[in-house]
């Protein structure tokens, strides 16, 4: 199986931990150069340094500002032509949807669909000059199955999804491939949080919730950061060069449809 990426320039969003690092480090390890951003420059450095080979580097911008965004993304497509773009960012905060602020949901569209927006857009012409391209957007099994008490993230990934098939369909003759991976229940901070959440809801043990979490799932266990990467590497790669616009559940068999 041809999974070589030596030569190939990558751009990951949200790297600094979780499965952000994970497709970094994969995506490394096939021999990548790989751009980190994310918002916290101490570990980012720390994450830089995790990578095997040479010559990785790391941005600085924080995703409630599209202006740093694009103007690091820029910054990145002026340092090598980008042919694998990770967009990865953390999700909004949980609570049903008839509840939430508007401006939470203005928010959520800003930091997720126009933000990748811009990236993309930064990082289109490398792309079309190669005359090759991977995209993949980590965005949630919400896409297919609206998570109970995530009501802001529900609609805003469902919009992202929507928003990279129509992109496919532009930019298959382009070369360039455009998929979403969506992680289940993955063992990173954001689950730690919700956990801990319910935990203060509940009086349940925050292990205990994540104990309930793997037992619905069919293979009773919680996913792994490392896992949502090899996926997301896997799609970036040669070997996956005639898939395209694709929904890729990554969550033990969670999600109950097709």
């Amino acid at each position: 199986m041809h999974l070589d990426l030596h030569g190939k320039h990558a751009l990951v969003c949200g790297a600094s931990q979780g499965i952000g690092l994970a497709a970094a480090q994969e995506l490394a390890s096939l021999g990548a150069t790989c751009i980190l951003m994310a918002r916290n420059a101490e570990r980012l450095e720390a994450a830089v340094a995790t990578l095997p080979g040479e010559g990785h580097r790391y941005l600085v911008a924080d995703f409630t500002d599209g202006d740093a965004v694009a103007a690091k993304a820029s910054e990145a497509a002026k340092l090598a032509p980008i042919t694998l773009l990770v967009n990865n960012t953390g999700g909004p905060a949980g609570g049903p949807a008839h509840a939430a602020d508007p401006a939470a949901y203005l928010a959520a569209f800003s930091q997720h669909l126009i933000c990748n927006q811009r990236i993309v857009q930064a990082a289109l012409p490398g792309m079309r000059s190669a005359g090759e391209g991977r995209i993949v957007n980590v965005i949630s099994t919400s896409v297919k199955q609206p998570l109970d008490g995530l009501g802001v993230s529900n609609t805003v990934r469902g919009a992202v999804a929507n928003w990279a098939k129509t992109l496919a369909n532009e930019l298959g003759p382009d070369g360039i491939t455009v998929n979403n991976v969506l992680p289940g229940a993955t063992r990173t901070s954001r689950l730690s949080q919700i956990a801990e959440a319910k935990s203060a809801k509940t009086g349940m043990s925050a292990e205990a919730v994540l104990e309930g979490m793997a037992q619905a799932v069919p293979l009773r266990r919680l996913g792994e950061s490392h896992e949502i990467g090899a996926a997301i590497a896997f799609l970036c790669s040669p070997a996956a060069a005639y898939i395209s616009g694709i929904n890729l559940p990554v969550d033990g068999g969670r999600t109950r449809c097709l």
